[in-house]
């Protein structure tokens, strides 16, 4: 058997929902720059879930359908209120919190095509809920129930903040979402695949897609590109502490991508964001370093930004923690680890890889007392 070390370069599924080819990545074969440009959250759940964009009337339906399953059972706020939240990861309670949802859903181990889908909107509706529930409950405040006539991006910021946003913000965390809910067969999509190609449940299959994006190496590393910022406070550090790391032969956070080449696609509209949100803010240093960060790592490594390092500026700006940003980007790629879930029931075979056995030869046991 021949082996490639981390599945790199394996064609392990064919799938309809999103590709990336020569650099560029599309949604069902719309371009992510024509989507992230025109279309709003709503409108991609329902692309990767139906492989097609919405009419009206079923987009209106959709969005209907988040908003009045938003709410989540008190149990939820119970389980925040009992874990050491000075020290829990957010990663860590979201993982439990949707493990636990599970258990409330009536339908949970119903599997056809209609009981899965109506599990697969109340599960995205209810992501955004939890997340902002958490952050609230660990600072002492009470959750905030969301409002009817906000879209999805917009309720996100106002349950967790109460106040309702402002536009460049919605149109921000909005483009955010889109950029972030789906990427072919990466780690955590392949691991919700593998999930429920045993017919395990959809809960199951985004709780362990879950656990694989709290990875530093997959979903955390825009948190580690905050921390990166905050340690270097200043753009006069930023030559210093970079020639630093790369001396070290230390990793810079944010750069380089396992697919990508020439660059990642998502990675131009974050930058844009970045620079208009750290201005109105008054933060125009963050973008500032980010830029000087940025062209120092291309200049040396030839490694341009990846979708994770302008997003931590453009979070920031929005006034979210940096421990929130990767349950950010859990609330956004429960869209397209659903999507993949609902195409691997379609067509479901159990993924059951094989390894090449590299230990010792044939061996026989001796009794403990002659070892």
């Amino acid at each position: 058997m021949s082996t490639t070390k981390g599945l790199e370069g394996i064609v392990a599924a064919e799938s309809k929902i999103s590709s990336i080819i020569d650099d560029t990545l599309t949604y069902v074969g719309y371009n992510i720059d024509d989507l992230t440009n025109n279309a709003s959250f709503e409108e991609i759940i329902y692309l990767l879930w139906h492989t097609r964009l919405p009419k009206a009337d079923e987009l209106a339906e959709l969005k209907q359908q988040l908003a009045d399953n938003m709410d989540i059972p008190a149990a939820i706020y119970d389980l925040f209120k009992s874990m050491p939240l000075d020290t829990v990861h957010p990663m860590a309670a979201l993982r439990t919190a949707v493990s636990m949802l599970g258990t409330f859903d009536a339908e949970a181990d119903v599997m056809d095509p209609e009981a899965n889908y109506r599990k697969a909107v109340r599960l995205q509706a209810k992501i955004a809920a939890v997340v902002t529930a958490f952050s609230r409950i660990r600072k002492g405040l009470e959750p905030i129930a969301p409002k009817p006539e906000l879209g999805y991006a917009a309720n996100f910021l106002y349950m967790l903040s109460g106040e309702e946003p402002e536009g460049i913000a919605i149109e921000a965390f909005d483009k955010a979402l889109i950029l972030h809910a789906d990427h072919e067969l990466n780690a955590s999509t392949f691991t919700a695949r593998v999930c429920v190609a045993t017919l395990s449940d959809v809960y199951s299959g985004v709780t362990a897609a879950i656990g694989a994006l709290k990875g530093p190496l997959h979903g955390g590393a825009n948190e580690q590109v905050m921390k990166m910022l905050s340690e270097i406070g200043s753009i006069d550090n930023v030559e210093s502490y970079v020639q630093g790391k790369l001396d070290n032969k230390e990793k810079i956070m944010g750069f380089g991508h396992r697919v990508y080449r020439k660059g990642d696609p998502r990675a131009p509209h974050l930058r844009e964001m970045s620079q208009k949100l750290t201005a109105l803010t008054g933060k125009p240093e963050l973008y500032e370093m980010s830029v000087k960060i940025h062209d120092m790592i291309v200049e040396q490594k030839g490694l341009p930004a990846n979708v994770d390092f302008f997003s931590a500026s453009v979070y920031d700006s929005l006034g979210i923690e940096h421990d929130l940003f990767t349950p950010i980007f859990a609330v956004s790629r429960t869209s397209g680890w659903v999507a993949h879930i609902l195409e691997q029931y379609a067509n479901n075979r159990l993924i059951r890889p094989r390894a090449e056995y590299v230990g010792p030869g044939m061996q026989k046991y001796v009794p403990i007392n002659e070892r």
